[in-house]
């Protein structure tokens, strides 16, 4: 089980992004940050295996992302489903910067 930062160590969105410029993902993150900060690293294959562990909406719409910027539209379709979310048109940036947002604000 994952332990969250304190509210007064809370990072906001210039910070995560930020913190993507070290070695590893900041101490205390979520699964689903950690999932985000390794996809923006370009390690698509651990970020998919840290949400095909977790079974929630949030990691549900993060593993829908990846599938869609992996190409496979069907399971990514899936996976919005099971997240609750309408399946994204926006350019996949925007859908990671909205994600971040979103994991950040919980």
């Amino acid at each position: 089980m994952w332990k969250s930062l304190p509210r007064c160590e809370r990072m906001d969105l210039n910070a995560f992004r930020d913190s993507l410029a070290g070695a590893a993902p900041p101490q205390g993150l979520s699964p689903a940050l950690n999932a985000l900060w390794y996809e923006a690293r370009n390690d698509w294959q651990r970020a998919h295996a840290i949400v095909q562990d977790e079974d929630d909406t949030d990691n549900a719409w993060i593993h829908a992302y990846l599938h869609r910027k992996e190409g496979d539209l069907s399971n990514a379709g899936y996976w919005y489903r099971r997240a609750g979310k309408p399946v994204c048109k926006a350019p996949l940036d925007e859908e990671w910067m909205q994600l971040a947002a979103h994991m950040l604000s919980r």
